[in-house]
């Protein structure tokens, strides 16, 4: 197929724009592939891996780069000329008067507009966005980093010069938080309440803060720190702020820190600091060592879900420790009407995430019940996937991983990827269940379930055509106060016939007890 580049240069977007205007692109007639990226170095290699350029471009990392492939010419033509016209769409001209507000060209320029902030969001190429957060702290802001690619010894160096100055620094790579009651990066709409958030996890903080919401709770700050801050060499600095801001904040009673497992050393200290916080603490460091708690106030999470639970029942002055979750609200006749639908072969399940977080999760569940779980980034190296393109036995992917997002929008904003891949492993004759997230909220997709629901009707026509029925297994991670809203994302599933729990703890042992009970 013909593939074509432009380049417009000294034309900045952030990364969330550039995915939008990507996913656009590629719902054009006759596009099969788009791409529109700022022109760095790496950016350049992922389209080149994704094969939708041939060669190095020569374009300046200041420059945007738009790549499209298509049926034929003509449609790439055209897209490329969408995409520079919307790209050069200026908005209205100011007319001049006494109210005209100038677009800030600097941090400098911003504060003199807006005296009052404190807070600045770093969404640039990640070359840069160490230089833009050091000037944002040496300007007495707290700092959220969105962009990622920042090199670790940048992100160590911010760090310690934040606890110099007394600023806080979330990220890099920091992608949800929700600072007095504002959704920063992709967040959800969740009420205001007396649990206060510490992640390395943008997915595990949606899904408690969501999970809370639905509780009947709410959360006072949400914290991101970025997926590095708990690794030997940051040391926890952002987690371990954010726990003392929290411990000194009036609103909040109870704390939840969030992350994958963290270095030894790392877990210990915090660990350590939160047993003397003065308040009860959550703890649920997902697949980590860490046992019985060192002390009266540490709670011990093995999920998201429980965690949730826990912070609710601390928040409500509740014991947390007796409390049992269900499994996943089917029964064991239920269960059975599933598996009666499956066709002699259908042995295996299919995970298919948008989030990382929870693609981790679902593994160490998963293999509790069924066993070696395949995946590109398995919880045991000898189950690692050798072609990702390709499932074998029980796998999971993470399709917002970089691996499958070369070229392509997150799948939290498009959902082409993940959609055919549904149709891929529904074509499978072994596959038995596709278990699938939905993640809502500022900046996801607009509707969807109704765009999952369409290809998982699709799925199981042709799955029909073969002789057999996988089941489908969801959840939706978010609120009713959400603009996609919750209830509405799930109703839009049911309709397509998923099977739809409220959380992914419950989701994997959905999929687990139907694998297992085969």
């Amino acid at each position: 197929m013909p593939t074509a580049q432009r380049i417009l240069s000294d034309i900045y977007r952030d990364s969330v724009a550039l995915m939008r205007l990507s996913a656009d692109l590629a719902d054009l007639p006759g596009v099969t592939q788009a791409s529109a990226i700022m022109a760095t170095e790496a950016n350049i290699r992922l389209l080149f891996e994704a094969g939708l350029i041939e060669q190095m471009s020569g374009a300046a990392p200041s420059d945007l780069l738009i790549a499209i492939e298509g049926e034929d010419e003509g449609s790439v033509a055209a897209a490329l000329d969408r995409a520079e016209a919307l790209l050069n769409n200026a908005p209205p001209q100011a007319t001049g008067g006494p109210d005209e507000i100038r677009a800030p060209r600097s941090m400098e320029m911003a504060l003199d507009g807006f005296p009052d902030a404190d807070l600045a969001l770093i969404s640039c190429p990640g070359e840069y966005a160490a230089a833009e957060a050091t000037k944002a702290v040496r300007l007495g802001l707290d700092v959220m980093i969105f962009s990622d690619n920042v090199a670790i010894a940048e992100e160590l160096a911010l760090k310690q010069l934040a606890a110099k100055t007394d600023r806080l620094v979330m990220g890099p790579d920091c992608g949800s938080a929700i600072i007095n009651g504002v959704p920063l990066g992709f967040a959800n709409v969740v009420a205001p309440g007396d649990i206060g958030i510490v992640a390395a996890s943008g997915t595990g903080l949606q899904q408690v803060s969501c999970l809370i919401d639905h509780l009947g709770r709410g959360v006072s700050q949400a914290i991101g720190t970025g997926g590095r801050d708990l690794n030997a060499m940051i040391d926890g600095a952002t987690m371990l702020q954010g726990l003392n801001i929290l411990a000194d904040d009036e609103q909040t009673a109870v704390i939840v820190l969030i992350s994958k497992p963290p270095a030894a050393e790392v877990a210990a200290r915090i660990q350590a600091r939160a047993a003397g916080c003065g308040k009860p603490v959550v703890i649920s460091f997902l697949g980590s060592d860490a046992g019985a708690p060192q002390s009266g106030n540490i709670s011990i999470a093995k999920t998201l879900e429980q965690a949730a639970h826990m912070a609710v029942d601390l928040s409500k002055g509740v014991d947390p420790s007796g409390r049992m979750l269900p499994r996943h609200g089917l029964g064991a006749p239920e269960i059975r009407d599933l598996i009666s639908t499956l066709s002699d072969g259908q042995q295996y399940m299919r995970g298919l995430y948008s989030g990382g977080t929870f693609s981790y999760e679902a593994m160490l569940l998963l293999e509790k019940d069924i066993g070696a779980v395949n995946s590109p980034s398995p919880i045991k190296a000898k189950n690692k996937l050798n072609d990702i393109w390709s499932s074998t036995g029980n796998t999971v992917l993470d399709l917002g991983d970089d691996q499958f997002t070369r070229g392509r929008p997150h799948p939290m904003i498009d959902h082409r990827l993940r959609n055919d891949r549904i149709l891929q492993e529904a074509r499978d004759p072994e596959t038995a269940v596709i278990l699938l997230d939905v993640v809502i909220g500022h900046g996801s997709h607009p509707a969807p379930a109704e765009a999952m629901a369409a290809a998982i009707n699709s799925a199981r026509e042709a799955a029909n055509e073969i002789g057999h029925h996988p089941i489908f297994i969801t959840f939706v991670c978010g609120t009713k106060a959400d603009p996609q809203n919750l209830v509405r994302q799930q109703d839009a599933l049911r309709r397509a016939g998923a099977v739809v729990v409220e959380n992914n703890a419950q989701a994997a042992r959905l999929a687990g007890d139907i694998i297992s009970g085969l």
